[in-house]
């Protein structure tokens, strides 16, 4: 398995585990970067910690915050309105320069709904 995989497969369980998700933030909005394949993509994150290793270790990311978000408020407003923007969901970024797998936000949703009534079982 990849890094990049390893990372995605964290999100998921995490995010069915914990129901909340992090990006970050600063005075100008929230950052959602030209992918390799000349997408955008906005970071989101499953832990506080991953979120706050990237603030501290990512100079792009240097003078962001954490914002949390609650699974309930992600899946019901974020990622219809990340779709319809034609952005991707970026899936725990990391290393130094924040990279990892660009998922279509009905994809995000439905591997943790699908993990959420596997738990729940």
């Amino acid at each position: 398995m990849t890094q990049s995989a390893a990372q995605a497969s964290a999100f998921y369980i995490d995010v069915a585990k914990n129901k909340k998700v992090w990006t970050i933030r600063d005075l100008g909005g929230f950052p959602a970067p030209m992918t390799p394949e000349g997408k955008r993509s906005q970071p989101f994150w499953s832990t506080y910690n991953r979120v706050i290793r990237i603030i501290t270790t990512v100079p792009a990311y240097t003078g962001f915050e954490p914002f949390e978000i609650s699974w309930d408020d992600f899946s019901n407003n974020w990622l219809p309105g990340l779709d319809k923007d034609g952005l991707l969901v970026g899936l725990n970024w990391s290393g130094n320069r924040a990279i990892g797998f660009d998922i279509k936000p009905i994809r995000v949703k439905e591997n943790i709904e699908t993990l959420i009534l596997m738990n729940s079982k």
